[in-house]
């Protein structure tokens, strides 16, 4: 008998391929905003359908004149709670698109407002089948696979079941590598971040959730691509950066990026993918899988500089303690 998560999940594959978008939105806030980019570059290369990614509350105030009848609105919010992502699935659906949310909590506000739903499990004791990077892969290689058999897709739906083992195997492997990473920037004051293609979720996740909002450290997201039109400037022999590589196609900017910056910073930490123990999937879906493989290892990281640090995760000054 199908699980709650899969009789969920294969509703909201259905009716998506039923509607064969015309466009698809990705829209969110923060780290469920961030979650978001690889969904939209497995899409880019493997269809024509127009996706674009937007913050709930600027989708809602910017309005795209593409938006309606045709249009499929992919939503998250972790909580099921976040106001703007809630009015943003509200807005959809008075402009006639159809609406697919993601979230951990059932019954909550985006539950009741979006036409389907996508339940993951959260936690220590969660399986990564039924987390939200494992609910990614389902969800988006099952609408494609819906849409047009391919034997890669099957492949990306058959490796998803190995996904807890292979995200243990790769934090054991990197650990070390965590631990160190925490020890030396335990004081930095600041840390830049870098990614592109797929892994720039994953770089401006971890600069704006697990620095900026759990360890309160200065941090930003450079887009390896975007390094050399400006942020360059900054690079010092004390400057630290955390460049995460990917195993896809537009690893030549991240290459590139830590050409430079290694050159006149002796503070450059790489996360590259290529040395991720990759058993259990195949090569040709490195590209996509690189994004929840790399989201696993980098929570040893943050998890190791929060011990180095003295400073818990979980602990906030503002969020969800006052209205904002």
């Amino acid at each position: 008998m199908a699980s709650h998560h899969e009789e969920l999940l294969q509703t909201a594959i259905a009716a998506a391929a039923k509607e064969k978008p015309r466009n698809i939105y990705f829209v969110a806030c923060g780290g469920s905003l961030a979650f978001m980019y690889n969904q939209q570059y497995i899409i880019d290369r493997e269809t024509d359908i127009p996706s674009f990614i937007y913050s709930s509350n600027e989708f809602i105030h910017r309005s795209p004149k593409s938006l309606g009848p045709g249009s499929l609105v992919i939503t998250c919010s972790h909580s099921g709670n976040t106001p703007e992502t809630v009015e943003a699935t509200k807005f959809a659906r008075e402009k006639g698109a159809l609406t697919v949310s993601y979230s951990f909590k059932e019954d909550s506000p985006l539950w009741r407002t979006a036409e389907y739903n996508l339940h993951y499990d959260w936690g220590p004791d969660s399986n990564a089948y039924d987390h939200r990077s494992g609910m990614a892969i389902r969800f988006i290689f099952g609408f494609l696979n819906a849409l047009q058999h391919n034997e890669m897709y099957g492949m990306a739906l058959e490796a998803v079941k190995g996904l807890q083992n292979i995200f243990n195997r790769n934090k054991a492997k990197f650990s070390k590598a965590a631990d160190a990473f925490g020890s030396d920037h335990k004081r930095e004051p600041i840390i830049y971040t870098m990614g592109s293609g797929p892994l720039y979720g994953e770089a401006y996740s971890f600069a704006i959730c697990l620095l900026q909002e759990m360890q309160w450290i200065h941090a930003a997201a450079i887009h390896s691509g975007e390094y050399f039109h400006g942020p360059f400037e900054i690079t010092d022999y004390d400057v630290p950066f955390l460049i995460l590589k990917t195993d896809g196609e537009t690893r030549p900017l991240d290459d590139r990026a830590y050409d430079f910056a290694s050159k006149f910073s002796k503070k450059v930490t790489v996360v590259d993918a290529k040395e991720f123990d990759w058993a259990g999937i195949d090569e040709s879906l490195h590209s996509y899988f690189a994004t929840p493989l790399m989201g696993a290892v980098l929570r040893t990281y943050a998890e190791r500089l929060a011990e180095h640090r003295g400073h818990p995760l979980s602990v906030r000054r503002y969020m969800w303690k006052m209205e904002y």
